[in-house]
């Protein structure tokens, strides 16, 4: 698919939810993927794009902030506390913040860098041990420490087990925001933006229906 394609398939999804056209923010998902292709995206318009890995981002942005100074980096990998002064150094927006340790070591960085970044805490709707999040019922906990800390929560995050249907896991995300009041939900991915779109997704990160499959780095 082109970026227009999804932009429209966006658009479509908003009209179909009842939704304003514009209240949904594409993330291009920019992984694994050389600059010269994402700087393809640029050139047609897109300006937010999202990355997994904090060294990656090192490599590769940097040079095309120069070109496009207006361009917005959202990190929406598993982030160690020890990368964590490159990631508010480097990005926009952390969206997986999903422990205290890492709560902690983003409000140091940010008070030493003077930045001041929105962020979403990372739920595990599945409970999946493998992947990171905080479970659904240690959500609260886990969003008072951050506003304790001043952290600046925006929202809530999630990615549905793959073999799961994911309705169930858009709604519960959707649920949990509500209860805490937050408005934005970064939920929906290649597969499934349009279905994320219809349980509120603020935000939806697209990769492979961009750029498509990746070649993962040997």
């Amino acid at each position: 698919m082109s970026l227009a394609d999804v932009r429209a398939d966006i658009v479509s999804a908003c009209k179909t939810a009842g939704r304003k056209e514009d209240s949904v923010m594409l993330v291009a998902v920019s992984k694994f993927q050389p600059a010269d292709r994402v700087e393809t995206l640029l050139k047609a318009g897109q300006r937010v794009f999202g990355e997994n890995r904090v060294q990656e981002a090192e490599e590769k942005y940097p040079a095309l902030r120069e070109k496009y100074p207006d361009l917005q980096l959202h990190f929406i990998g598993h982030l160690q506390t020890n990368k964590a002064r490159a990631a508010v150094a480097l990005f926009d927006v952390i969206e997986t913040v999903d422990r205290a340790e890492l709560a902690q070591a983003l409000r140091k960085e940010m008070d030493k860098q003077g930045r001041d970044l929105p962020c979403f805490i990372q739920v595990n709707t599945g409970e999946e041990p493998q992947k990171g999040g905080v479970a659904p019922h240690d959500l609260p906990a886990l969003y008072q420490t951050c506003k304790d800390l001043k952290l600046k929560i925006a929202g809530l995050m999630c990615i549905p087990p793959a073999e799961d249907i994911p309705d169930l896991h858009f709604a519960l995300l959707a649920k949990l925001a509500a209860e805490l009041g937050l408005k934005q939900l970064s939920m929906g991915m290649s597969a499934d933006f349009q279905t994320a779109i219809k349980y509120g997704a603020t935000h939806v990160r697209v990769g492979t229906a961009l750029f498509g499959t990746r070649q993962e780095a040997a």
